[in-house]
Formats: structure tokens, C-alpha cells, sequence
């Protein structure tokens, strides 16, 4: 079912969307051996380290795009989230422009206490945002829009890099249903 934005789309936008929203899984590229890269983000977030973080991200990044076989992206990590009256904004995906390569900027720390931002929460954000550039590179979309499909991709991207970790985080908590 597409989400509320879809009625006020162009047809031709539409199917974009639909094709965006077709496509269910993102598989670890054949081969994808970076799990030690996804171990080095949890441990420059835990060592509160931006620069160690925005090294391993870009490991990670490289070592996927490379697996994927599409442009680079360069990631920017910096320190304190932006915010306005829309909230806060966690993570922000620039298509390639001219020359300059796709580029991603996330943040590692939340704007309004300054808190370090919890390790799953900010791999889900970078696989994310690295998401939209495969929309554009991967699946040659002229658009990427934030449909069912591409947020199932990016969770089965996100748990299959949790999973490759030596040391996985445990699963998030669900909550219990209303009355329980």
C-alpha cells in the first residue's frame, strides 16, 4: 500500500515509486566480507572517536559499493545532529553533482543532549542513506522516494551487516501489544 504522498505524485513519478516499492530485499553483495567494519563503527561510537567513526564508514561504504559495482559515495561524520521545528536530522544523502562523487553525511551525536546515538540506530542510518544512492546507481531509478520497498531494503542490508559483526547486537526490544 503506498504511503499518503503517493496520490499527490505525477504519473510518471508514480511509477518510480511503484518500481522502487517492487524491489524487497538488498542481499549483501556476493562475497562481502566487512564485518570487522561494521565491529570498528560500534567501537568509535562506544570510544565516543568522530574520526575513527567517519574511517570506518567510509570503509564500509567503499567495501559496499565496490560489492554492489556502483559509484563511490564519500561519507562525512561530524559531531552534533541539526535541528529545526521538522526535528532533528540524522543522516542526509547529496547525489553525485558535476564532479563531485555522491556524497553522505550522518551524525553521531543527538542535538538536544548531545548524547552519542545508539550504535544500531546509526548504522540504520548510514545503510539508509547509502540506500538512496543505490535507488539512483544500483537500480537506476531517477528518483529514490522512502517507500515500503526501500525501507525492507534497507532493514534486510542492515541486518545482514549486524549479522556479519563478531559480536552482534542484540535484536531491539519490541514492545509488548496494548493491554499486555
Amino acid at each position: 500500500m503506498p504511503f499518503a504522498y503517493y496520490d499527490r505524485l505525477t504519473p510518471s513519478r508514480q511509477r518510480i515509486y511503484r518500481a522502487s516499492d517492487a524491489i524487497e530485499r538488498l542481499d549483501l553483495p556476493p562475497g562481502f566480507a566487512a564485518g570487522a567494519d561494521v565491529d570498528a563503527i560500534d567501537a568509535a561510537l562506544r570510544a565516543d572517536d568522530r574520526a575513527a567513526c567517519e574511517r570506518a564508514c567510509q570503509r564500509l561504504t567503499d567495501a559496499l559499493v565496490a560489492g554492489y559495482r556502483v559509484p563511490p559515495i564519500r561519507v562525512k561524520v561530524l559531531a552534533k545532529r541539526p535541528s529545526s521545528d521538522y526535528g532533528e536530522l540524522h543522516g542526509l544523502y547529496e547525489p553525485e553533482e558535476d564532479r563531485m562523487p555522491a556524497r553522505i553525511t550522518v551524525w553521531m551525536r543527538t542535538a538536544q543532549r548531545r548524547q552519542v546515538v545508539a550504535f544500531r540506530s546509526f548504522l540504520r542510518t548510514l545503510v539508509h542513506e547509502i540506500g538512496h544512492h543505490l535507488d539512483y546507481e544500483l537500480y537506476k531509478l531517477a528518483e529514490t522516494f522512502h517507500t515500503e520497498g526501500f525501507y525492507k531494503r534497507e532493514s534486510t542490508l542492515a541486518n545482514a551487516l549486524f549479522a556479519a559483526m563478531a559480536d552482534p547486537p542484540p535484536p531491539p526490544k519490541t514492545r509488548a501489544p496494548a493491554g499486555q
